[in-house]
């Protein structure tokens, strides 16, 4: 019944198999397998750092998102594309050097020897941070992947999670950085040509761009980016943008990737051909939630998968297994890298600073490989109770890691005064703060992203610590030496 989607599925992951295994022999150590000896080329960083940023909910939260808010809900990629900007601007360059300097492999093994922290406290704060805020963001993927097998193959929802889980651990296992960053490369460039084509395709069906118009104005759906100039307007759309953009800052899965290019002075092509691809990718993702109100004029019962409908309706089955394997391609890319980047903290952090210091590259590998397997199906469990929607499971890991670890990267890079206990503090107030500001706005009943307010408490309260402490160590010297 499904023979030709299968096949066009199994003619995808063929190719991506054999990527997989040619890329398999260079990952000899640890520093092969977290961050590929810092060997990557301009076009696999620019596509590695991308694609692993946009996951399923490129393809389903993001146009749900579109097609029930309209225009207006499109300066989340605004803001999206706008500080990803200033990441590849104000971060990249920077902690490609500085890392090398230091020699970390990870977010926290920087701080710690940036900040001369020898407690383990940062690497600590750290690891809990992204064991919780990641393994949130992993099941957000397998949620999509569930749902997409569910609709496609009529797979019961939770085994379609439980293979989604079979998908994705083979992947890290295969390599590590360096084949997935291959993979990367292949699918970022699939992905692009699938979301391009399928809104050129539809839109014809629907009667152009007049009757899209047409079809929002009768649901009273928003046809501008900026439908009035209110202060409440002009207050949200701040809000829309600093509500994603400033987690970018903070996203250990995306951050490696620029730590992984070979030859720093390249890293302004890498934002060349990445920003391009972003900015068409969210561009016509915005087309496929415009589109689909057009195409469902009387709605959809879950509207995260208005891609997926519209693709079933539209093509060929072999065509809707091969075009569906770009949102399987965008999921396994974000999961991938949050799995890797997770299982290398907990290797690094965990396992290596609190127990066995002298381990073997060997025995690091092993629980690197061991790490993805944990991480992995705790998050199979949250996906498993389908508690929530992609969108909002994104949202929330997104904020609290840009939160606990945004304004302490970019001080760390920028700042001279800041000490560890500035470090400490603004990590646990910034991923403390995001995570229980949504129930704060139920309480207020107010809608303001959890980023915002905890990105900037954190970052004020690591300036403010750091100063304070400074002046009371001051005192203690000068106290002992009298």
């Amino acid at each position: 019944m499904y023979l030709y989607e299968l096949s066009a599925i199994l003619i995808y992951f063929s190719i991506l198999l054999t990527i997989g295994i040619l890329s398999y022999k260079r990952h000899l150590s640890a520093s092969d397998f977290i961050i590929g000896s810092r060997s990557m080329n301009y076009w696999l960083t620019a596509l590695a750092a991308h694609a692993s940023d946009m996951s399923s909910w490129l393809f389903m939260g993001y146009p749900a998102a579109i097609f029930l808010g309209g225009i207006f809900k499109a300066w989340a990629a605004v803001g999206l594309v706008l500080f990803m900007l200033l990441n590849w601007i104000l971060v990249a360059p920077k902690i490609r050097i500085a890392t090398e300097q230091y020699n970390s492999l990870t977010f926290s093994s920087f701080f710690e020897s940036r900040l001369a922290d020898t407690s383990g406290m940062i690497r600590v704060f750290t690891a809990i941070m992204s064991l919780v805020f990641y393994t949130i963001y992993i099941s957000a993927g397998l949620v999509g992947l569930g749902l997409l097998l569910e609709t496609l193959f009529g797979i019961n929802y939770q085994i379609g999670v439980l293979l989604g889980i079979l998908i994705v651990i083979p992947y890290v296992f295969i390599g590590g950085y360096t084949t997935l960053a291959w993979i990367d490369l292949f699918q970022g460039l699939f992905l692009m040509c699938v979301i391009i084509a399928v809104p050129y395709y539809i839109l014809p069906k629907v009667g152009g761009w007049d009757n899209v118009k047409a079809t929002m104005l009768a649901k009273n759906l928003s046809t501008s980016l900026v439908p009035n100039f209110s202060s409440k307007t002009v207050f949200i759309i701040v809000l829309e943008i600093l509500g994603w953009g400033l987690g970018y800052f903070g996203q250990p899965h995306i951050v490696t990737k620029f730590m992984g290019i070979k030859n720093v002075h390249e890293i302004s092509k890498s934002r060349t051909i990445g920003m391009t691809w972003m900015m068409i990718s969210l561009l016509a993702a915005t087309c496929i939630g415009l589109i689909g109100i057009a195409y469902f004029p009387s709605g959809i019962a879950d509207a995260e998968q208005v891609f997926i409908e519209m693709v079933k309706e539209t093509f060929h089955p072999f065509l809707i297994g091969f075009i569906l394997c770009a949102v399987i391609a965008a999921t396994i890319n974000a999961m991938s890298s949050q799995v890797l980047v997770l299982s290398s903290s907990l290797t690094e952090d965990f396992y290596k600073r609190l127990f066995r210091k002298t381990a073997s590259t060997k025995e690091l590998l092993i629980v690197s490989r061991i790490g993805v397997i944990v991480v992995a199906f705790v998050a199979f469990g949250i996906a498993f109770m389908n508690l929530t929607s992609i969108y909002s499971l994104v949202l929330y890991a997104w904020s609290g890691l840009g939160a606990a670890f945004g304004p302490l990267l970019l001080l760390s890079l920028y700042s001279k005064s800041i000490n560890k206990y500035g470090a400490w503090a603004g990590i646990l107030l910034g991923g403390s703060i995001s995570a229980v500001w949504p129930y704060i706005n139920k309480m207020l009943n107010v809608d303001i992203p959890s980023v915002v307010p905890a990105f900037f408490i954190s970052l004020i309260s690591i300036s403010f610590i750091s100063k304070i402490s400074s002046i009371v160590l001051k005192k203690r010297l000068e106290n002992s030496g009298q």
